[in-house]
């Protein structure tokens, strides 16, 4: 939803005489550089490979490995987040990465006397939301609808709707068996401006 061409397309309009008006063009201006930086961020990763929607919201991202290697969906929002790629990290719609998050795809057999990497994909399917500080191994597939609670470290595929917490990540007793209709880009403050005035 960062794209400067969509908030305009889909900006709530007022009339120039309502105290509306001037509200949200206000808080337009106000967040018009953190705006500018997403949009900024998302370029230049495209720029170097990444497929990336241009629906999608990017933090300040700290990428290391090959970017023709990340995928990111439509209406996907990545916080301040670290991504080590030597596979593919696949990211789908509607995802929240919060703050801190780690998603490796490679490291090293500890059984292994000769300790010989291990490198697998990383699969993100839609509407999954990773808490703060969460940790994401090689070969994990988080399945549709799930969460990785706060400082969780999953090592595990996740199926879709479990919740898990945890270090090792385990499985709550509940599940969101829920039938998903949002957004989490809707939720910041320089898109809400636009969209919401």
């Amino acid at each position: 939803m960062a794209s400067l061409n969509y908030l305009w397309k889909n900006r709530a309009k007022f009339s120039i005489t309502s105290v509306a008006f001037y509200r949200a063009w206000g808080k337009r201006v106000f967040t018009l550089s953190e705006l500018l930086n997403r949009n900024y961020r998302s370029f230049n990763l495209k720029r170097k490979g990444a497929k990336i929607s241009s629906q999608a919201e990017i933090g300040e991202v700290n990428i290391s490995g090959s970017l023709d290697l990340l995928t990111i969906g439509k209406q996907t929002f990545i916080g301040k987040a670290r991504f080590a790629m030597t596979k593919k990290i696949t990211i789908g719609n509607f995802v929240c990465i919060n703050d801190e998050v780690v998603i490796l795809t490679g490291g090293h057999d500890a059984f292994d006397p000769k300790w010989s990497s291990k490198r697998a994909e990383v699969i993100i399917d839609d509407y999954v939301w990773v808490g703060t500080g969460a940790m994401i191994l090689a070969g994990v597939h988080l399945g549709r609808g799930c969460v990785v609670g706060a400082r969780a470290v999953v090592t595990k595929s996740v199926a879709p709707g479990e919740i898990v917490v945890g270090n090792p990540a385990k499985t709550l007793n509940k599940k969101r068996d829920i039938k998903f209709d949002y957004s989490p880009c809707e939720f910041i403050a320089a898109n809400r401006a636009w969209l919401i005035g």
